[in-house]
């Protein structure tokens, strides 16, 4: 069973084309052009091209690609804020997403919306529901919280240790870090996922770290899936990646 995945993109859509090119010549060689690319979320913020990244993904959606969209927490962040009453986001009420560190802000450059052109938060709103267009909004909406394919469990930031794979809650798939991070035991199936940048794909055993930086100058990173053999995708073809240690 082949499934392919991709990293965090952060509104890089030059790096997320160049993971699908990547792919694309993977597919050309096994024939298999049905294999599900799951994109592991954090499409939005930090990047320059927040707007054309979830272009992208939109076309394919559109399209019938077969390509699986999951939420992270960044994608969560626009989300809460275009909907009525300009929610924070439930799990961080604390962290403002037009906070520097954060991204926002650059989201919504990437829609023509300069954040401090605008009175106060609510007139910001407006402009920002009036420039991102409904189908971004609905992708947004649609993003899943995980997804599960034969002996591989694909979520963005990682499982909580102990409970069932069926049992695990949108808030921990997106945000958790030390508690899973930490944990050396096998969870029930091998865990893919990003969030938590590291300097080059890594397999860790019980999971596979996919976030290689995007958002702060690193690339986005794909790879191949075959039961629970991995293969990083490079402009040289597959390169096995087996557990570190």
């Amino acid at each position: 069973m082949r499934s392919y995945a991709i990293g965090d993109v952060h509104g890089h859509l030059q790096k997320l084309r160049a993971a699908h090119a990547l792919i694309a010549s993977d597919r050309a060689l096994t024939g298999d052009d049905q294999a599900p690319v799951v994109h592991l979320g954090d499409l939005v913020d930090r990047g320059p091209n927040s707007r054309g990244v979830l272009d992208f993904l939109d076309q394919g959606r559109v399209e019938g690609q077969p390509w699986v969209l999951l939420r992270g927490n960044h994608d969560r962040f626009m989300q809460y804020f275009l909907r009525p009453g300009c929610k924070p986001e439930p799990r961080r009420p604390d962290l403002d997403w037009l906070s520097p560190n954060v991204g926002g802000r650059e989201t919504l450059a990437s829609y023509g919306v300069e954040t401090g052109m605008h009175p106060d938060l609510a007139a910001l709103h407006d402009a920002a529901v009036a420039a991102v267009p409904g189908g971004h909004r609905d992708l947004l909406e649609c993003l899943l919280p995980a997804f599960r394919r034969g002996e591989v469990f694909f979520c963005h930031a990682g499982v909580r240790p102990g409970r069932a794979l069926e049992d695990q809650v949108e808030d921990d798939l997106i945000w958790i870090r030390g508690e899973f991070l930490d944990d050396p035991r096998d969870h029930g199936a091998l865990i893919v996922h990003g969030h938590s940048p590291v300097e080059q794909v890594t397999h860790y055993g019980n999971r596979v770290n996919l976030d290689t930086g995007a958002g702060y100058g690193g690339p986005v990173s794909a790879v191949v899936i075959e039961g629970r053999e991995v293969f990083v995708l490079t402009e040289n073809g597959r390169v096995p990646l087996g557990p570190v240690g």
